[in-house]
């Protein structure tokens, strides 16, 4: 069975995975494959695990019939229920009160930048490309898959205040906007932890106030002002 699976370029993890569940099925049913058993492991299996453990474990049983030659014996996969809404997404109020108190308390460069994720939708690592040419635009062409072209939009209020502050206040000409203290382009690890230290200064949990968390906040108050996907 592990040769199988090496010769059909499965992961390490994988086969780990596919061997202990044939080995645990031996263990709780004996060495002789019957539908019966099959169809009792698969009730244990909904009894006792998450659907995505279940789901994993029977493709391992799957698989392993096709190799005794009993693949008319294969059990019918759970379907894993999709989830229809968003966890750990920062809400408007605290959005709103993060702004607020990062503009209050003089950090305008973290105020801007929590503004460019909320107000703009782009992803983290597209983020990091704005430059003060996009800025004076009003919106940055991204290049995708298939030479696909995207324009990310930035609002004219949010276009204002960037300007005043990196153009007019720090002298910015041209180049990336998202600069650290020593002139380098800033990680998306850096702006991780940065956004920590502010939700433990403002008291907003730690869980929603990350990068890709703007980016939801986003889609939601466009689809809730649109109403169309």
């Amino acid at each position: 069975f592990e040769k199988r699976l090496i010769s059909k370029n499965k992961s390490p993890n994988t086969i780990n995975t596919y061997i202990f569940t044939i080995k645990q099925f031996f263990l709780l049913f004996g060495s002789k494959i019957t539908q019966k058993k099959l169809k009792n492991y698969k009730d244990y299996l909904q009894e006792n695990f998450k659907a995505k453990t279940t789901s994993l474990r029977i493709s391992a049983i799957n698989e392993f019939l096709k190799l005794i030659g009993k693949k008319d014996w294969e059990l019918e996969n759970v379907k894993i229920q999709k989830k229809t809404f968003l966890e750990n997404v920062i809400s408007n109020a605290d959005y709103e009160y993060l702004k607020k108190s990062l503009k209050e308390d003089g950090e305008i460069y973290y105020y801007l930048m929590v503004r460019f994720l909320g107000g703009t939708g782009a992803r983290i690592s597209e983020f990091l490309e704005f430059k003060i040419e996009d800025v004076k635009l009003g919106y940055m062409d991204i290049y995708g898959k298939g030479n696909k072209l995207r324009r990310v939009y930035i609002p004219k209020a949010l276009q204002k205040e960037a300007l005043d502050y990196f153009v007019n206040q720090k002298g910015y000409e041209s180049g990336f906007l998202w600069l650290n203290r020593f002139g380098e382009r800033i990680t998306k690890r850096g702006i991780s932890g940065q956004l920590k230290v502010f939700a433990e200064k403002y008291g907003i949990k730690k869980e929603v106030l990350y990068p890709h968390s703007f980016r939801h906040r986003f889609a939601k108050n466009f689809l809730e002002k649109r109403k169309d996907i």
